[in-house]
């Protein structure tokens, strides 16, 4: 089965180099990379026209954001799976996508999903969290938790079933978009218990405690827009969780290679 990885960046030149050269270094026969890039201003057409030879398709022009850049790259995948990595991600090994893509057809379920670990955006090889994704269930949506949106592999079909990122979520869309997927349409999924995506800190989600505050308004509301009671309360006792993601796992990401 083909699959289409999609990165959407602005102004990412910094870190997109590793990215790209992440999904090029992939063992997986059947990949197509595709970069949505809105209109960056600091060097990352330039760095885009570079790699040409290593992309399946790169576009740079003006957007709406980060989730009608999401929209774009799904209608522009020709792959029957579609991922999502993140302009300043990468994967954890040469054959994270094979082990994923291997999962969801040995399996035979519309998704599969994996672990990431959380890295200082200056200090890539330092893990500060591992965010175990086995946790997951969609009757966890209640409780803010969500498989790791990076490591999530979906078949085509369901993103067309579902329809488009949401596009009045400032950060939360890619929750309410798995709540479609896995609470409202029910997609069969797999998990497979490794740590298959390092992620940079200091994203649109985890940037400041603003943003943090803009989540979970985002996620309550996501739920409580598909039939989901939670409140704040609810949400806030997966803090310690979160800090034991942080201190008792850590070692599980550099003992598996992350």
């Amino acid at each position: 089965m083909k699959v289409s990885i999609i990165t959407v960046c602005f102004n990412s030149v910094a870190t997109l180099q590793d990215t790209i050269d992440s999904v090029a270094l992939q063992d997986y026969p059947l990949i197509e990379h595709i970069v949505i890039d809105g209109a960056s201003t600091d060097g990352t057409l330039e760095l885009l026209k570079r790699n040409h030879s290593k992309l399946s398709q790169w576009v740079s022009e003006p957007d709406l954001g980060m989730y009608d850049a999401m929209n774009k790259g799904i209608a522009r995948a020709s792959g029957e799976v579609i991922a999502f990595l993140n302009a300043d991600d990468v994967y954890t090994n040469p054959a994270a996508i094979s082990m994923l893509m291997h999962a969801l057809i040995k399996e035979d379920t519309d998704a599969v999903f994996a672990d990431l670990v959380m890295v200082r955006a200056n200090e890539p090889k330092r893990v500060v969290r591992y965010y175990d994704s086995s946790f997951f269930h969609p009757g966890k949506f209640r409780w803010g938790w969500m498989p790791a949106h990076p490591t999530v592999f979906l078949k085509k079909s369901f993103y067309t079933a579902v329809g488009p990122y949401a596009l009045d979520y400032r950060i939360a869309a890619d929750y309410e978009m798995l709540i479609r997927i896995f609470y409202v349409y029910r997609a069969s999924y797999t998990y497979l218990a490794k740590p298959l995506v390092r992620m940079r800190l200091g994203g649109a989600s985890t940037a400041t405690w603003q943003s943090n505050w803009i989540l979970n308004q985002e996620i309550i509301r996501a739920c409580k827009t598909h039939g989901i009671y939670t409140n704040w309360l609810m949400l806030l006792l997966k803090v310690p969780r979160k800090v034991w993601g942080a201190t008792g796992q850590r070692w599980l990401g550099t003992k598996t290679g992350a």
